[in-house]
């Protein structure tokens, strides 16, 4: 079981998320992140017992602020992850950090 952040973001030259940076949550601490496939973050988040928040940086208080669960979903092209699904701007993680100026 593990409990997990996902802060970012990296999209292929179509503008599509390939990759996302999570981040383990433990008793103390947060991990940094760790670049993970769309496939890895699916079998991650589809493992029982496993769970994802976003993790939004704000910008006013200089801190990470803990935003909201992560689901898989089973759309029409297959699966993605995906938070809040009735608010346009958090549904698909588009709001997160682009991290596509980062190669690793």
């Amino acid at each position: 079981m593990g409990q997990f952040r996902i802060s970012g973001v990296w999209k292929n030259s179509d503008n599509v998320i390939t990759h996302y940076a999570f981040h383990t949550v433990s008793e103390n601490s947060t991990s940094r992140a760790v670049k993970k496939t769309k496939m890895e973050a699916i079998l991650l988040l589809e493992t029982s017992g496993n769970s994802a928040t976003t993790w939004v940086w704000n910008y006013n208080q200089s801190k990470w602020n803990v935003g909201e669960k992560v689901q898989v979903i089973n759309g029409n092209s297959g699966k993605y992850l995906r938070s809040n699904p009735d608010n346009k701007l958090t549904d698909n993680l588009e709001h997160l950090i682009d991290y596509d100026w980062i190669t690793a």
